[in-house]
């Protein structure tokens, strides 16, 4: 198991990047920032990019970002533009040896909260979502997107990125939707579980097609963390892992410290060793502690030390050797 650390607000040289270095953290999650002119997914951009990180130590297992996508997963003209956009990613990563590529299929908005200032232990800041409060929102410009309509736009994509993910030997690491729920402001959720995520890389069956297990979304959805951990381990699909939990449902949740929410993080860690997992995993959405601005909500720098003592402690203990 690969320790990494995620360098989406902090992308450019600074104290974080020493910082990760002396918790024995080497391997970095990036985002496509654009170093060059042109496209960020571009040879050129991106090799920068990856020796930017190399002068410093730091080795580039993780691009968790992706070219404009909104065409494709709404089925729109233009869709086959933007593929062409991930076939280039794809290829380009293949030929620096940039092994995963965490991408997701929420059409319209990504990642998505309610509130980024809850409080939690001790009044750290953690961020949730209440979906009452979403119920009378206004629909986007996109009216009412069906899950059917999702689901086919997914496997005409799949079709045509998996076998360029082949050919580039770059692992496809599917998100679920977060949260796990349908729909929202009109556009429907499809991958809002472990048996969404499991019809989704059925889809285009492939050795490079698979999942980011993220903790925290399945766990707001009320998949047994554990059992998922095997059920996907032991296909060998789980590529990329993002360690975190919550507390709540997916109707009303919020983030917790690691050590605080419904999972039992030290089982789904035996677990993971007990599949036989190798893979980059991070500690994803901490919490804001003391002093801290909350202007990075869940990627603040103290609950990040916190959650990473916490994860290598626990991977120690299941039995992995750093």
């Amino acid at each position: 198991m690969q320790v990494a650390e995620a360098y989406f607000y902090h992308d450019y040289k600074c104290d974080f990047w020493t910082l990760c270095k002396q918790m024995g953290i080497t391997d970095a999650v990036i985002p496509l920032t654009s170093l060059t002119e042109g496209n960020p997914w571009e040879y050129d951009n991106m090799v920068r990019l990856q020796q930017m990180y190399a002068e410093e130590g730091l080795r580039v297992t993780v691009i968790e970002n992706m070219p404009p996508s909104n065409l494709i997963k709404l089925g729109l003209p233009g869709r086959d533009e933007e593929i062409e956009y991930f076939k280039t990613l794809l290829r380009n990563m293949g030929k620096l040896k940039i092994p995963v590529l965490c991408y997701n299929f929420m059409a319209e908005f990504n990642w998505f909260r309610t509130s980024v200032g809850l409080p939690a232990r001790g009044g750290a800041l953690v961020s949730g979502y209440d979906h009452e409060s979403m119920l009378e929102a206004p629909l986007t410009e996109q009216g009412q997107v069906s899950e059917e309509r999702l689901w086919e736009n997914l496997k005409y994509f799949l079709e045509q990125v998996v076998p360029v993910a082949e050919e580039a030997q770059v692992q496809l690491a599917l998100h679920p939707d977060d949260p796990p729920i349908s729909p929202i402001r009109g556009i429907s959720r499809i991958l809002t579980s472990s048996a969404a995520l499991q019809r989704a890389i059925d889809l285009v069956p492939s050795p490079y097609s698979g999942i980011t297990l993220c903790q925290g979304t399945l766990a707001t959805s009320g998949d047994d963390i554990p059992a998922v951990i095997r059920q996907f381990g032991e296909q060998g699909k789980i590529f990329f892992v993002h360690f975190r939990d919550v507390a709540g449902t997916p109707e009303k949740f919020q983030e917790t410290f690691h050590d605080d929410g419904k999972t039992d993080m030290f089982e789904a860690m035996k677990t993971y060793y007990e599949v036989g997992f190798k893979g980059p995993v991070r500690a994803d959405h901490v919490p804001t502690m003391a002093g801290e601005s909350n202007q990075y909500p869940g990627y603040e720098v103290l609950g990040r030390l916190f959650g990473n003592g916490y994860l290598i402690g626990l991977m120690e203990a299941a039995g992995y050797k750093r």
